[in-house]
Order: structure tokens, then C-alpha cells, then sequence
């Protein structure tokens, strides 16, 4: 098992001190939405971001300047019908959201349900 660097510091101190004001409404919503689709994961603060956690990390939350990338930590594993997973990472796949408007309940809960299937195995 590999150990993960997890901080004492909250979610919600990270967005306050990581997020610009901007982009702070996205990270919200995401997190309500993760709170409903994936009720039993753990939100914590790991590797110096925000992360959802079952069995292993599985999802996670990383600030720009720019955008939020949320990520998927066996995104390479996961069908993607809407063409939205994007990186060159051999294991792990991100959507970025630049506002709210980018943030879909439905193609969000398409990619957490998968994303909670594979933490299962």
C-alpha cells in the first residue's frame, strides 16, 4: 500500500487559500455533487489537493490559474462516450470546468459511477 501525504489542513481552508475567487463556484458545485453521488467517500486533502477517497483515492480536485481539473485516478480504465478525459498520464484522465455552466450533474455522475466500480475492485 502506498502511503499518502494527507494534511491537517480542511477543504475548505484549501479552497479559501488555493482556489481563485473566480473558480471557487465550480469547485462547490463539484463537491455537492460528489456529496450526492458518491455520499460514502471520504473528502480529504491529500497530496496538496482536495481527493475523494473509497477503498483508494479516486477522484481529486487541482486549482489553476485558469480552470479546475478534476481527475480520475484509473481514468485510463474508464469508458469516456462524452470525449471529455483528457491528459497523457498512463493511469489517471481529467475533465477541466472553467465555470459552472461546464459542470453536468448527469455527465459527472457517467464518469463517478465508473470511477467508484473500479475503486470496488
Amino acid at each position: 500500500m502506498i502511503a499518502t501525504k494527507e494534511s491537517a489542513v480542511t477543504v475548505d481552508e484549501f479552497v479559501q487559500t488555493n482556489v481563485l475567487p473566480g473558480l471557487r463556484d465550480v469547485v462547490a458545485l463539484i463537491r455537492e455533487y460528489m456529496g450526492e453521488l458518491a455520499p460514502d467517500a471520504q473528502e480529504i486533502i491529500s497530496y496538496s489537493m482536495p481527493v475523494y477517497k473509497g477503498k483508494r483515492i479516486f477522484a481529486y480536485v487541482s486549482p489553476s490559474r485558469k480552470d479546475i481539473t478534476f481527475g480520475f485516478s484509473r481514468g485510463i480504465q474508464m469508458e469516456d462516450r462524452f470525449n471529455l478525459l483528457k491528459g497523457a498520464g498512463k493511469v489517471s484522465k481529467h475533465i477541466k470546468f472553467k465555470n459552472v455552466g461546464g459542470v453536468n450533474k448527469e455527465v459527472l455522475a457517467y464518469y463517478v459511477n465508473q470511477a467508484l466500480d473500479l475503486d470496488k475492485k
